[in-house]
This record gives structure tokens, sequence and C-alpha cells, in this order.
């Protein structure tokens, strides 16, 4: 099971999202990461925004070393 936004992991984060803009976060200091929670402001890091036009289910990269970001492409799996 998936551990609650906060905390990077070693596997997506899967979340049902509404429709609309998003913000996944770069600096991971988010306290709701993968969210973006604004935390990042001062550093010269900026989350990586999204649009959704429907809502949808998304495997957000929770391990930050996806080569798709801001989604999850497995790399965490390998080594």
């Amino acid at each position: 099971m998936p551990t609650p936004p906060g905390k990077k992991q070693n596997g997506p984060f899967v979340d049902q999202c509404d429709r609309g803009k998003h913000a996944w976060c770069r600096c991971e200091r988010s306290a709701s990461y993968p969210y973006c929670d604004g935390t990042h402001r001062g550093t010269g890091v900026t989350p990586l925004k999204v649009v959704f036009d429907e809502p949808r289910t998304v495997a957000w990269c929770a391990c930050g070393r996806s080569g798709n970001r801001p989604f999850c492409d497995g790399t965490h799996g390998s080594s």
C-alpha cells in the first residue's frame, strides 16, 4: 500500500486527480509530496505543473528518479 502524501517512497503515488491544474514537487521538501505546497519558494526550484482536461487516475513519481516526470515510469524498480 502506498504511503500517504508527504514522504518519498520507492514506488508511485497513485491518486484520483480532478480536472484542472496540478503541481508536482521538484524540491522534495513539500509536506504533501509529491504535490507542491510552496515550500520551494526562495530555493530557485519550481514545481512541474500539469493540467488535466478530465478527472483521471495518475501514477505520480514518488521516488524522484523517473525519466518521465512527473509521472512514474518504473525507474524505482531498477537498481
